[in-house]
């Protein structure tokens, strides 16, 4: 109960904007997660190169804020990884990156 406690009150428990705020970023996470069913088509790469740089920069931010936020900076490596994924989707479907010999042989 004691531990309990002190994470409740603590600099990055859920009475600050320290927990909720990762919290909340998790469902771009979950939106990218979910758009990987959908055909490269359908991706905006503007939109999807906007969510990298923006990963990429809350990274940092969680990195320097003190105290360090470990759930706000796993919340944006991992929508990072995922929006990358994704732009390399919409790249292979735009005809900018090529395409395995796998997939071109058997089309």
């Amino acid at each position: 109960m004691a531990s309990f406690k002190a994470f409740l009150n603590s600099p990055v428990g859920p009475k600050t904007t320290h927990f909720w705020g990762p919290i909340a970023n998790w469902g771009f996470v979950v939106a990218g997660l979910v758009d990987m069913k959908k055909p490269p088509e359908m991706i905006s790469g503007n939109m999807t190169g906007a969510m990298c740089i923006y990963s990429a920069l809350f990274m940092r931010f969680a990195w320097m804020v003190q105290p360090r936020n470990y759930l706000l900076l796993a919340c944006h490596a991992s929508n990072e990884t995922v929006q990358l994924y994704q732009l390399s989707r919409w790249a292979k479907g735009q005809g900018y990156l090529p395409q395995k010999k796998e997939e071109s042989q058997s089309q």
